[in-house]
């Protein structure tokens, strides 16, 4: 317990250092904001793996700055009993993550650390932080998108550091997932093209090596409800080329 303490720890005591050298060139509106939000999805895709079913997804964040902490949510929404526990108990998907993030001005870059927690409903033991008990995943996070305004890819790493992540000896497994990302519009859709790749062997991608584990090209817009209303919607088709999948996911945002 202690060690997974001294990682999360160190790791936070780097990201506030280092955006502390960027606090002063911090040209954003210092007032905070809020955000509540709410996605309702045909299915839910995780990095190109299948999790559950039809879910709500609910959004609140704040952010301050180049600062912003977000808690994100995911709740079966037909009663599918998806997750199935170390004692063959099946329990309704459920999944709640934190973030803190902070963004370096308009430099493209953001750092980020997350908590990832997904056992499933009624599994309790959220507050277990056991090195080899607890249900979480620890991530960090480094995203960048390029300076370039006709070509903005953006490039985001991710490595869980911490949690349950772990090798079949019990070490730590340093799982990792890289995502390429590139915006663009046809008409009145907005395009974003997303290639997601695991570098090496991990349990949690399912993959035994370097592998592609999400191709995927997902469109929005919004539908007009009334001339003060607009209901934002979303479809994605998603191909997994190590699992050998595909899933074509629909759904809308709910949004004061």
């Amino acid at each position: 317990m202690k060690s997974l303490y001294k990682k999360i720890v160190a790791l936070v005591v780097v990201f506030s250092m280092a955006s502390s050298t960027m606090v002063k060139a911090q040209d954003d509106d210092k007032s905070l904001k809020f955000n509540v939000s709410a996605d309702l999805v045909s299915s839910y895709i995780w990095r190109g793996m299948y999790q559950t079913g039809v879910s709500i997804q609910p959004t609140f964040g704040l952010s301050i700055g180049g600062f912003s902490f977000t808690a994100w949510g995911s709740t079966d929404f037909d009663g599918n009993l998806s997750t199935v526990d170390e004692n063959g108990i099946a329990r309704a998907s459920k999944e709640i993550d934190l973030t803190a993030a902070y963004t370096f001005g308009n430099s493209g870059l953001t750092v980020s650390i997350a908590d990832l927690w997904w056992p499933g409903q009624n599994s309790g033991k959220y507050f277990n932080f056991q090195s080899h008990e607890t249900d979480h995943h620890f991530e960090a996070g480094l995203a960048y998108t390029l300076p370039v305004e006709k070509f903005p890819l953006s490039i985001a790493w991710y490595t869980m550091f911490a949690g349950m992540d772990k090798k079949e000896n019990g070490k730590q497994n340093y799982s990792s997932y890289m995502e390429l990302s590139f915006p663009f519009s046809v008409k009145m859709v907005n395009l974003t093209a997303i290639c997601g790749i695991v570098p090496y062997k991990a349990l949690q991608y399912n993959t035994n090596g370097f592998a592609v584990t999400n191709v995927a090209l997902k469109g929005s817009t919004d539908i007009k409800i009334t001339d003060s209303f607009s209901l934002p919607i979303f479809a994605q088709a998603i191909w997994n080329p190590r699992m050998e999948d595909a899933h074509l996911v629909f759904g809308f945002t709910l949004r004061p």
